[in-house]
């Protein structure tokens, strides 16, 4: 609960924070115009965040999730990247953090992260599912990494992650042919955990795995997660 912190989060526009249950954090990626793209500083805000996180003793597990219903994260912010090509900026401004996209795809934080997805994962939003630590979607949910068939590569470290997870085979389909998942079969090549009973539930159902994770002891999370 916000009564219990000891620090004081990090300011952003990007992310809306709060905290369903006692040890848990919420983090709302609130660009839902936007289909909940980043633009690149706010990959060094969720970097600030998730460090944040880590060092919080009030806190033990964090949910991400997107605003809205439509979209969990539809990647890097594609507007900012063509004002880029015209005006490029400082080359710090262009990089990711050393957490990757959205501070996760390359974390080494030592609590976990549950993603809620309430809508599409695409391009950066999948890499950042990959991952987190669980993953529940909405049955409306779907994934995808579209970024070869525009020329581009899946760079936020969700090549090995999908390989690793589906295989060899299955994984260079989905991302050389920019196939899309539906939560089901995302289900079924072990993308992730489980499918919300509704598209309303998967808040909640998050917060309730969020919750029996955070009653046992941090010092054994954090042991477990790291192998």
């Amino acid at each position: 609960m916000a009564e219990d912190l000891t620090t004081t989060p990090p300011s952003s526009e990007s992310f809306i924070l709060s905290y369903p249950a006692r040890y848990v954090l919420l983090a709302t990626i609130n660009r839902e115009g936007a289909m909940n793209s980043l633009p690149s500083y706010a990959h060094w805000e969720a970097e600030a965040l998730f460090s944040w996180f880590d060092k919080e003793p009030s806190l033990r597990v964090a949910i991400i999730t997107g605003a809205g219903t439509k979209a969990f994260c539809a990647g890097q912010d594609l507007i900012e990247q063509r004002k880029f090509r015209v005006s490029p900026p400082p080359m710090s401004a262009a990089r990711h953090p050393p957490s990757g996209f959205c501070g996760i795809s390359r974390r080494t934080g030592k609590k976990p992260i549950i993603a809620a997805v309430n809508g599409f994962a695409l391009g950066g939003g999948f890499e950042i599912c990959l991952n987190c630590d669980m993953v529940v979607a909405s049955p409306t949910a779907s994934f995808g990494l579209p970024e070869a068939t525009v020329g581009l590569y899946a760079a936020a470290g969700g090549l090995p992650r999908i390989v690793r997870n589906c295989g060899l085979q299955i994984g260079s389909e989905i991302a050389m042919t920019g196939r899309r998942l539906s939560a089901k079969e995302a289900l079924g090549f072990h993308l992730i955990n489980k499918i919300s009973k509704s598209p309303e539930s998967v808040i909640s159902e998050s917060v309730e795995l969020a919750q029996k994770i955070a009653s046992l002891s941090p010092d054994a999370i954090t042991v477990t997660r790291h192998g």
